[in-house]
């Protein structure tokens, strides 16, 4: 991705040098005919077109967000209850992500939104262990964990 990234600007400003006009104008008109040039060789170049990996970028940035909304408001209905009711537990979470990085960021994802904590991960980077505020049942929080951030964080992981 990173050599698709430099080959594009390269050729912006190649672009820029030949049509001898230095406007932002004309450099997005090079950036945009060099990403086509990018697109064009992408088979030729390493990693999978890096304009998929900036969109799922963007995706993985929104469900955070999204649950992140989602987490806040559960953790406010918590707060103004009269009595708290709520059933906090620890849990074993079961992770397939093949990389450090997208164990790690899993993990940060999971701290950041409210009411839940990784405490740990193991040696072999596959179980997180997670504190949660409100626990309905395993399952049900290990299939939201699994069907928004960890499908988020496995698609920008995608090589190709």
């Amino acid at each position: 991705m990173a050599v698709q990234i430099v080959v594009n600007i390269f050729l912006a400003l190649f672009w820029l040098f030949l049509s001898d006009s230095y406007t932002m104008n004309n450099f997005v008109l090079g950036y945009l005919f060099a990403l086509l040039l990018v697109f064009l060789m992408r088979k030729l170049l390493p990693g999978r077109f890096y304009m998929i990996t900036l969109y799922k970028i963007v995706m993985l940035i929104f469900v955070f967000l999204v649950e992140l909304i989602k987490a806040n408001i559960d953790v406010l209905r918590i707060i103004l209850r009269p009595h708290i009711k709520n059933e906090s537990a620890f849990f074993v979470y079961n992770t397939e992500l093949e990389h450090k990085w997208q164990v790690a960021l899993l993990s940060n994802l999971i701290t950041l939104t409210p009411g839940t904590v990784v405490i740990g991960v193991n040696d072999d980077m596959k179980r997180l262990y997670i504190h949660c505020l409100d626990f309905s049942t395993k399952e049900a929080e290990v299939e939201s964990i699994k069907s928004s951030l960890e499908k988020a964080v496995r698609e920008v992981g995608e090589l190709s």
